[in-house]
């Protein structure tokens, strides 16, 4: 870990100052502030493309004592805006480690503070929202005034259409584990590393296809399914997603969304979307399965959220859907069915890492889908 004790400063949209030390790089960030409770797993959360544009405060108090290992990472790089901290480890601890979470944060340009107190800024969060912020360290520290002038002109995570920005610039192709079971073109709207994964160790060919990608573009794959990734932004500006959705909808492939691919797969059935007071970030999340009552603990990285109440029945232009899931801490819509075109989503991510392997078996089912449908 660095020496440095150069003072920093997080800034929010509503002038609260929280002053601390810099962490990683030095300088200047801008992003949404958000809480993540997971108390493993900071390496991909980090890597997650969903956090695109969020400054992370990670609620667990000591951060880093695992240090960074080349094996985990999510993506190809760092997503997060920035990174808020309460006490970052003097000395990681771990066979697997090749640097210092403060050096993988200061290689990439990510700019962080610790010594925050984050229980504080969490309590905060949790009442006021999630808001726009910035990091400002070294010669980028300003006065408050000048800080929060900044901040007030970023954009807003509302209206914010991400999924572009991180999505792969090309198509590639994630073989299947042993023998090719089914092939599956995944629409890349922020696809974490371990998703194809745990497709490919079910005998899936995975196809992962950029989200500008058209219909016939993934036609061409000759798919047995399609898949919806997870993502940042807004998913009321996902009108190529949707509207592509609905075309694979409207030719009954089979198709399983998660998280991003949750918010389409609804829209495209006709379902609003609303902005979240602070969202779901973590790894202990309990959600409800409504047809069987079964309750999974979940891994969640969303700030936004489908329309609906738990259980409901609903029209929808590909004949009757059900709201499947739903999170019994504040009712959030956590799962979408569609009752007469395979197809179905959930708000959590059961690939889940880091997190708990409740939701697994979702896979399993994609995989029976698909073979239904053969």
């Amino acid at each position: 870990m660095t020496s440095s004790r150069t003072p920093a400063a997080l800034v929010l949209e509503d002038g609260r100052v929280f002053r601390g030390t810099a962490y990683g790089a030095q300088g200047r960030t801008l992003g949404e502030a958000v809480f993540c409770t997971g108390m493993t797993g900071y390496q991909e959360t980090l890597t997650d493309p969903s956090y695109h544009r969020q400054i992370v405060v990670q609620t667990a108090p000591q951060i880093g004592n695992t240090g960074w290992n080349d094996e985990d990472d999510e993506s190809a790089r760092i997503w997060v805006s920035g990174y808020v901290v309460r006490d970052p480890a003097r000395t990681p601890s771990n066979w697997r480690a090749t640097r210092t979470l403060d050096d993988a944060l200061a290689e990439q340009g990510v700019v962080g503070i610790s010594g925050v107190d984050t229980r504080t800024l969490t309590r905060h969060l949790r009442e006021q929202g999630a808001m726009r912020s910035g990091v400002f360290s070294g010669d980028a520290l300003g006065s408050d005034d000048e800080m929060l002038g900044e901040v007030l002109a970023s954009p807003p995570m509302k209206g914010a259409d991400l999924a572009g920005e991180v999505t792969t610039a090309e198509p590639y192709v994630v073989p299947a584990v042993g023998e090719r079971r089914f092939r599956v073109a995944a629409l890349d709207l922020g696809i974490k590393s371990n998703t194809p994964r745990q497709m490919t160790a079910r005998g899936i060919e995975v196809h992962v296809l950029p989200s500008s990608s058209s219909l016939d573009q993934l036609l061409a794959v000759e798919p047995d399914g399609i898949f919806l990734s997870n993502g940042p932004g807004d998913p009321a500006t996902t009108e190529h997603a949707t509207a592509l959705t609905r075309a694979v909808l409207e030719r009954r492939i089979p198709l399983f969304g998660i998280c991003f691919g949750n918010q389409i797969l609804g829209r495209a059935l006709g379902l609003g979307t609303y902005k979240m007071r602070y969202g779901h970030r973590g790894i202990n999340i309990p959600v409800i399965d409504v047809a069987t009552g079964k309750v999974a603990i979940t891994a969640q990285n969303h700030g936004f959220a489908l329309e609906g109440e738990p259980g409901q029945r609903f029209d929808s232009p590909f004949g009757a859907a059900t709201i499947s899931h739903y999170c019994p801490n504040d009712n959030t819509v956590e799962g979408v069915r569609a009752e007469d075109v395979p197809a179905f989503s959930v708000q959590y991510h059961p690939e889940a890492a880091a997190g708990p392997h409740d939701a697994a078996p979702l896979f399993d089912e994609f995989v029976s889908l698909m073979e239904t449908a053969k």
